[in-house]
């Protein structure tokens, strides 16, 4: 029985035909699984799924019946790949079969001006899904690691008398309880942080090419979190060869992911400029710049306005990625300039987030924060 069962597994991955060699014969369910792999598979002998949005439909109805959802995601994406199925996203018999993430929302983000009317409440489903999900699993972790770093850089450690927490100031100087006096010698002061506007300004810069889908899918979550937060005073800018603020859209981060157009050209200058523009207090402003730095404007330029960034104080960190799914590819050159002026450059994978953000806050080394975390960083 143990041999069937290698036989069998052998059957499944070999696909049967000439080249398979075991002779065995599939039956009952592993019969309709083996069809259903033939078809994304062996698309070329077999004809596939055809043309036929019934057809798909049912295909992707199959995969979720046979398969756990990590896997469906992943023959979801080879089939759109392999079949060229991108046009039938665009009809909703399709989008209700299959199962999100965020691989397809990035899809539909670059079909969105393209989809037609009767599609677009289905297609905002989909997104509303993904969306939903991801912000319910990275809220309350960047909440925490943010907001966990804003108090700490908000205590102000020469207090006047009536701006001490004595709360805190207590709790910080139990080690000096003095028995004899019956007394705490607050040998240490901690004071209330002073109020201002926002502790902090952040401003996500976020390069809209097609190569760059998923990260700008957590960006857009990451920044709706922290335009949340009455601390940090949050604004998202994306680009191509244009540059879209979409600040007024943190609170809905499905029409601001809608508002995204993936594809086109590349200007990281333009968008630096901007970013530059819209900078008030340099100082006290994180610019994370997300792009791979494949340059399609004036390099020169777009090096020197990073520079000047750097020089009035902004704290860069550019990001070549947010996402899982690996070392990206990327300028190396521009790369290696951004790192000799002192700015961070690596990759970064979704749940690191929070953690870079709250370190970026409490003006840690970032470059040292991302090897300790063993990111692909660019030194």
């Amino acid at each position: 029985m143990e041999n069937e069962g290698h036989l069998r597994k052998w059957r499944m991955i070999l696909g049967g035909g000439q080249n398979d060699g075991t002779e065995t014969q599939l039956r009952d369910i592993d019969l309709q699984i083996d069809k259903t792999l033939e078809a994304l598979y062996d698309s070329g002998k077999q004809g596939g799924l055809g043309h036929s949005s019934p057809n798909v439909s049912r295909w992707l109805g199959d995969i979720r019946t046979y398969f756990p959802n990590t896997v469906v995601k992943i023959m979801q994406q080879d089939a759109i790949k392999r079949l060229n199925l991108t046009s039938m996203l665009l009809e909703k018999e399709m989008l209700e079969n299959v199962e999100p993430d965020v691989h397809l929302v990035a899809t539909l983000m670059t079909l969105s001006r393209v989809i037609p009317s009767k599609t677009k409440d289905t297609a905002r489903q989909v997104v509303k899904k993904v969306v939903d999900d991801l912000m319910k699993r990275l809220s309350q972790p960047t909440q925490q690691a943010i907001m966990g770093s804003l108090n700490r850089s908000s205590r102000n450690r020469r207090p006047r008398h009536n701006e001490i927490n004595w709360h805190i100031t207590i709790l910080k100087n139990l080690k000096h309880y003095q028995p004899d006096y019956k007394t705490i010698i607050p040998e240490t002061r901690i004071g209330y942080g002073k109020r201002r506007r926002s502790l902090k300004d952040v401003v996500l810069c976020l390069d809209q090419s097609g190569s760059m889908g998923t990260s700008v899918i957590y960006s857009g979550i990451f920044g709706a979190v922290m335009a949340s937060l009455p601390a940090i005073q949050t604004k998202m800018v994306v680009f191509d060869t244009n540059v879209v603020d979409l600040t007024e859209e943190l609170d809905d981060p499905v029409e601001l992911l809608f508002g995204v157009q993936l594809g086109g050209g590349t200007d990281i200058n333009r968008a630096l400029s901007y970013c530059q523009q819209i900078t008030q207090r340099p100082t006290e402003t994180i610019l994370v710049l997300i792009t791979d730095l494949y340059e399609g404007g004036n390099q020169d330029e777009m090096r020197k306005r990073a520079k000047s960034l750097v020089e009035a104080g902004v704290q860069v960190v550019v990001l070549l990625a947010l996402n899982d799914d690996g070392a990206p590819s990327y300028d190396h050159n521009n790369a290696e300039y951004m790192a000799a002026l002192g700015i961070p450059v690596f990759a970064c994978t979704p749940d690191k987030f929070p953690d870079l953000m709250a370190a970026a806050i409490s003006k840690q080394d970032i470059a040292l924060w991302a090897a300790k975390e063993d990111l692909v960083t660019k030194k």
